[in-house]
């Protein structure tokens, strides 16, 4: 491993995570010295050609955020919570994590990204959405017109255990769910996300900025399905769902997760955020610069293709 770097600082929360793993090694291959911020120490196949710098702690520990951020040119706050039991827990990590990133970025005089959701931009659907939009409020307060946020919508690729639900139950019901018809959501590859979020790092834009593939207007249910199964080489046949039974299903879920103590991404609000209708970006701000290498079909496919390498599928 190479593990001086000659280049300028950039920190990194949430590292370990699907998106944060594929950032670091974007940087590192521009040529930034990466820090990153960890419970432990990291072991990662594809970060073999540079050993970035690590600072043991959590978003809880101010002492590791002072030296995560001491030095560094640009503070990129990844880490998030995606699900959690209760509203209290969302807000530790994704308002109260932000904050306090943004304190320490502030006081060291870094640059900061803050890598936010699209489920942000209606706050009011789920503890998911209203905290991450929590965790924008938050860091703007502190940093002000200098915060640049990035709002990705949903994210998928090689790694991704989220949206492998989606290929396994293409590959091997003989029935695939279609919600609201006229819904349209926008989609973006792993490696697309990274690749504009480390251009913002390069380039600074302060504001708030939207990901997406080259499809801003999104992709509806029926395409979505269908790309799928295509990708996985099977033919379910579609079915339209509706609403009330994403809701009813969504409740049996939250039970479930209290009875057993684990979270489940299946909650009430997740099934708002599902049941929501504009999900597009075609009317918002969006991060320019670098093209998409990755449109659905051939995102998929890609992915499908590593899961299978991988024995996932």
């Amino acid at each position: 491993m190479d593990a001086a770097r000659n280049g300028p600082v950039v920190a990194v929360t949430g590292a370990t995570g699907f998106l944060g793993r594929r950032l670091v090694k974007v940087l590192a291959d521009q040529g930034w010295t990466v820090r990153v911020l960890a419970r432990r120490d990291i072991a990662d196949p594809d970060w073999r050609a540079f050993e970035p710098q690590l600072v043991i702690g959590d978003l809880a520990n101010l002492r590791s955020l002072a030296a995560l951020c001491e030095g560094a040119q640009v503070v990129v706050h990844v880490a998030g919570l995606i699900k959690a039991r209760s509203r209290t827990a969302f807000d530790k990590a994704n308002v109260e994590g932000a904050r306090q990133v943004a304190l320490a970025a502030k006081a060291a005089g870094s640059r900061m990204i803050l890598v936010s959701s699209l489920a942000a931009r209606a706050p009011e659907l789920s503890d998911y959405a209203g905290s991450k939009r929590g965790g924008e409020d938050a860091a703007r307060e502190i940093i002000g017109g200098d915060l640049t946020i990035v709002r990705p919508p949903a994210i998928y690729g090689p790694g991704d255990i989220e949206t492998l639900r989606l290929f396994k139950m293409a590959s091997e019901s003989a029935f695939l769910p279609v919600l609201d018809p006229k819904a349209r959501m926008a989609w973006i590859h792993v490696d697309d996300a990274a690749a504009r979020i480390a251009d913002l790092v390069k380039m600074p834009r302060p504001g708030l900025l939207s990901l997406s593939d080259d499809r801003p207007e999104g992709y509806g249910w029926v395409e979505l399905m269908q790309t799928a199964s295509k990708a996985v080489g099977a033919t379910p046949r579609l079915i339209r769902i509706p609403a009330w039974t994403i809701k009813a299903l969504a409740n049996l879920s939250k039970w479930a997760s209290i009875a057993s103590g684990k979270d489940s991404i299946l909650t009430p609000g997740k099934a708002r955020e599902l049941l929501h209708g504009d999900w597009s970006l075609s009317s918002a701000p969006m991060s320019e610069g670098v093209p998409s290498v990755f449109g659905l079909a051939d995102g998929f496919l890609h992915t499908v293709d590593w899961y299978r390498e991988q024995g996932w599928l």
